[in-house]
């Protein structure tokens, strides 16, 4: 009854200062351990989306700076060195232009995936391809001319079978015309190798 008495009194001195006038509420019955548990809760959610904005960093303009689950799951990832897979391809990929790459892929995507664990399409998945036996992807049926041809995926075997597949291994069943710029089968080796990294 006093709680209530209490609670009255505080709304009508509110109004009579001119504020807002709150909604009654139920009295309640926390215990001390559950409102220090709320407390130490509500300080710990700013500093762990503060500690998220510091890790993704800001560029000062406010449209690009607003946190999207995209942008914190991104920022969640482990990111792999990029210039440390090009320079293991070989002296002539540490320029390779992976904004390129990733365009001349677009050619690629209709028949192949290249994430974990993908499915096979009408092209083999080719998560972990850089350095793995031709026709070895588990699952997917290859053609008994490229199973026989015994190749591994360098970038040199890679480079002539996006060049011209047919020509590398006659009777393939690859349906894809070739690459006939050097540049942009360097570019797309390059994304290649970063997105299929293991």
């Amino acid at each position: 009854m006093s709680r209530l008495f209490i609670s009255t009194l505080a709304i009508l001195s509110l109004s009579a200062c001119g504020g807002d006038t709150p909604e009654p509420t139920a009295p309640h019955t926390t215990s001390e351990a559950q409102a220090e548990t709320r407390v130490e809760t509500r300080a710990e959610t700013p500093v762990a989306i503060a500690e998220t904005v510091e890790d993704i960093g800001t560029s000062g303009d406010a449209e690009t700076n607003i946190l999207t689950s995209e942008t914190i799951a991104a920022a969640a990832e482990p990111q792999i060195d990029t210039s440390a897979i090009l320079l293991a391809l070989g002296p002539d990929y540490a320029d390779a232009d992976l904004t390129n790459g990733r365009r001349q892929f677009r050619r690629c995507q209709s028949c192949h995936t290249m994430n974990e664990g993908g499915r096979h399409t009408v092209g083999p998945n080719l998560f972990g391809l850089m350095g793995s036996a031709a026709a070895s992807s588990e699952g997917y049926s290859y053609s008994s001319a490229l199973t026989s041809a015994n190749l591994t995926w360098d970038t040199a075997t890679l480079d002539a079978w996006i060049a011209n597949p047919r020509a590398l291994v006659p009777g393939n069943r690859m349906s894809f015309v070739g690459l006939r710029d050097a540049e942009d089968r360097r570019d797309v080796i390059g994304y290649i190798a970063i997105e299929t990294a293991q």
